[in-house]
């Protein structure tokens, strides 16, 4: 099953005729037995993001296992998005503090108090989208990685590692 074949659900969704616990409980969603928060970031909120499909449309949804991880910061420095958001990530780490503070108050508080985001972003590992590849990219979570890494250069708090929902084969 390919992003593509969610077409009428996510039809249904623009419609305005589905909320998330609607969405969630489509058969063909509930046999991935993927997270409920990954459903909601990456099928929910963008699966016919063009963009999206553009990057990830290849991918067999089925052959994806999902896990909530502890990464290490420095795994984060140079790891890559989809191409179609290239350079997104360092536009937000350039202004890490306006990204925090255009968000409600408890992902600010989160910040400063954890060093972290307050809702893990998605990772998928790299050979997904091409089985030569190695490392990890971010599918969704490019704002808050990229407050990671302003926050990074301006030396403000920053934890050890970073909870992150991640998607291997």
């Amino acid at each position: 099953m390919k992003l593509s074949d969610l077409s009428p659900l996510m039809t249904r969704r623009q419609d305005g005729g589905l909320s998330f616990a609607r969405f969630r409980a489509d058969p063909s969603l509930v046999s991935l037995q993927w997270p409920d928060d990954v459903v909601e970031q990456f099928l929910f909120d963008h699966g016919d993001n063009a963009a999206f499909v553009h990057d990830y449309g290849g991918i067999d949804l089925r052959d994806v296992t999902w896990r909530l991880e502890a990464i290490p910061t420095a795994d984060f420095h140079g790891m890559p998005t989809g191409a179609s958001d290239a350079g997104c990530i360092e536009s937000y780490a350039e202004n890490p503090v306006h990204w925090v503070r255009v968000r409600p108050p408890e992902v600010s508080w989160h910040w400063e108090k954890h060093g972290t985001w307050l809702r893990p972003p998605i990772l998928i590992d790299r050979r997904l989208l091409d089985p030569s590849n190695s490392g990890l990219q971010v599918l969704e979570g490019r704002t808050r990685v990229g407050v990671l890494r302003g926050r990074l250069r301006e030396q403000l708090h920053v934890a050890p590692d970073h909870k992150a929902w991640v998607g291997r084969p």
